[in-house]
């Protein structure tokens, strides 16, 4: 059996800063296995820019910020296995894939990096009623469909759900002649990046319905008619809110969730409101020697934000290689009022970096306190403006706030007025 010292599953944006990080702190003897034929993940149909401005302080395409990384892989040696599809991870390290060159293949690494990216919830997941005809998409296939294969998924055009890739998705419909009738959110608020608001809904003059979603299809072959709804606080259909539109093409922008199969056949313990693995201040799963970074970890709202997590996760891969990681008590991390989940989930007490906490607000807050208590002390309090799902916050706990901590974490959220 062939052994590694790290094993990247998933050769997207976060499995090729992994590789990087790894080659770069000295690790190398390392593999990364991608399912597609080339690496780069869903960055290359991503033909839109803004990518990169952190990362590269340029904005990219996502073809461009892709190939960024890949020069960088190909420069320190990185082995790639593309069209290879990962079916086991086991929690002694083996790892199972298989290929068409190689057939079914059982490898062995010393740690393993989850970089295995996110999927898009489908139709099935929405419950729409009415039959089953073409014309309905996921935002991420049309994307594909066009950016990649040249084809046009439709002309006449509705959007549920106004995640990311279906507001880029009404644009780019637009700009290739069609006519984009609207798009529907559930909640009252969009759950997509102001910038996107702004330049794929409001500079093309497309509708953003709020607080309604699509709650009746038409059509026996191809889509023909959908049905609009409001919904009211408990998110139930209002009666006679009722508004049609004739298109032949319905897109679904209803969320993103961590693509975890392998990681849940592992026993890795996973975080119920994010969907992915729960990780420690090195990334480290449950499962030593098993990290995970990514999308496959949190849904991520810039991709320059995975690329830095991705690197962080191959550093703590790093020290678990060196043996410089130490056995000790380790704080909970948890979501308190007005949070929606806190990554990462766990602090060694002898961690002896900065840990930068990921999360995301439950609502959207005009004027918002954030604090970051340890059982009753506070360890951090700041107010911050215009707070909301769509847009992923941040808050960096200190070495010395680390040596000092009296119990577990917990971040909260409330809205203060100005005054306070």
């Amino acid at each position: 059996m062939k052994k590694y010292q790290a094993v990247i599953i998933g050769g997207g944006s976060a499995g090729l800063s992994a590789a990087v990080t790894l080659k770069n702190q000295g690790i190398e003897n390392i593999l990364v296995i991608e399912k597609d034929g080339e690496p780069g993940g869903i960055l290359q149909q991503c033909i839109h820019n803004g990518f990169g401005l952190q990362t590269f302080k340029e904005q990219l395409s996502g073809p461009s910020y892709a190939e960024r990384y890949i020069e960088q892989a190909e420069d320190l040696h990185v082995d790639i296995l593309c069209n290879t599809m990962v079916i086991k991870l086991n929690p002694d390290k083996t790892i199972e894939y298989v290929n068409a060159e190689e057939g079914y293949v059982t490898i062995l690494a010393d740690a393993v990096i989850l970089a295995v990216g996110c999927y898009e919830r489908s139709r099935g997941a929405v419950e729409i009623p009415g039959e089953r005809p073409a014309g309905i998409y996921t935002a991420g296939q049309a994307q594909r469909y066009l950016n990649i294969d040249g084809y046009m998924v439709g002309k006449k055009v509705f959007i549920l759900g106004s995640g990311d890739i279906g507001l880029i998705m009404a644009r780019r419909m637009t700009l290739e002649g069609a006519k984009v009738y609207g798009v529907a959110e559930l909640m009252p608020y969009s759950n997509g990046l102001p910038r996107n608001i702004k330049q794929c809904l409001e500079d093309f003059d497309i509708p953003l319905y709020l607080s309604h979603t699509v709650t009746k299809i038409f059509g026996h072959d191809r889509l023909e008619r959908i049905e609009v709804s409001q919904v009211d606080e408990h998110l139930k259909p209002v009666p006679g809110s009722q508004m049609y539109f004739d298109v032949d093409t319905l897109l679904l922008s209803v969320g993103l969730i961590p693509e975890n199969h392998l990681a849940d056949e592992a026993g890795i313990l996973m975080n119920p409101r994010t969907k992915g693995p729960i990780v420690d201040d090195n990334y480290m799963t449950s499962v030593p020697g098993i990290f995970a970074c990514g999308n496959g970890l949190h849904v991520h709202d810039l991709v320059d934000f995975v690329s830095m997590e991705a690197a962080r996760s191959a550093a703590g891969a790093v020290r678990y290689l060196n043996n410089t990681l130490k056995e000790d008590h380790k704080y909970e991390v948890f979501a308190g009022d007005g949070v929606n989940y806190v990554v990462p989930g766990l602090v060694s007490a002898s961690c002896d970096h900065n840990v930068e906490f990921f999360f995301r607000v439950r609502q959207n807050f005009e004027q918002a306190e954030i604090v970051m208590k340890s059982g009753d002390k506070v360890l951090r309090k700041l107010k911050k403006r215009k707070l909301m799902p769509s847009v992923m916050e941040q808050m960096v706990l200190t070495t010395k706030m680390i040596q000092e901590l009296e119990g577990d974490i917990t971040i909260t959220v409330t809205e203060v007025s100005d005054g306070k």
